[in-house]
């Protein structure tokens, strides 16, 4: 039973809007209706303000996070189940049941997700994508070349297979669901922060 109740719990906290919910609260807007419509922390600061999306941010990697600590602390043996949690937490950011299945990107909760399963990939990760949206103003740039750089070390550092393998799912899943960022950026046309 702990199983299909953690994985759930994975989901139903995955699926938790900060987004729409804090930006609604707090500038009395939609992020859904403005800016790229993408309820994550980078529309979030176009339409809110970056301390707004600063803090978004925060709590959509920690709604990845906490849901596979309890699993990890509960179950720690089960290593599939961590990833497991760690997906349903993703699937829930990008269709949750509270906003009819249109979600955001996943970026930030996947971190989340990684960096308690393998925390110097999550990092190497999120340093490829902090230099390049300095660099080149473009979030999807960092997010998709942060991704990659994760994947790439979860494998070289020798995580646990599963983590692994959750790391490259979820980047295949990024890819998905940046897929209309990437259109953007073969035409030139992706928007900077």
């Amino acid at each position: 039973m702990y199983p299909v109740a953690l994985v759930a719990l994975g989901y139903l906290a995955g699926s938790v809007p900060f987004g729409v919910l804090l930006t609604r609260w707090v500038k009395g807007k939609d992020v859904r209706s403005e800016g790229s419509g993408n309820i994550g922390a980078t529309n979030v600061a176009r339409v809110a303000g970056k301390k707004l999306g600063v803090v978004v941010l925060l709590l959509d990697a920690a709604k990845g996070a906490l849901p596979v600590l309890l699993a990890m602390q509960l179950l720690p043996e089960a290593l599939r189940l961590h990833a497991a949690v760690g997906l349903a937490a993703f699937v829930g950011h990008v269709f949750p049941v509270w906003l009819r299945l249109k979600g955001g990107k996943g970026v930030a909760t996947a971190f989340g997700v990684l960096l308690v399963l393998a925390p110097a990939a999550a990092l190497a990760g999120g340093l490829v994508y902090g230099a390049l949206v300095l660099a080149l103003r473009v979030s999807s740039i960092g997010s998709l070349a942060g991704g990659a750089a994760t994947v790439a070390a979860a494998f070289l550092l020798r995580r646990p297979l599963e983590y692994a393998v959750l790391a490259a799912v979820l980047y295949g899943l990024m890819l998905f669901t940046h897929r209309g960022n990437i259109a953007r950026l073969v035409r030139r046309s992706e928007r900077r922060l």
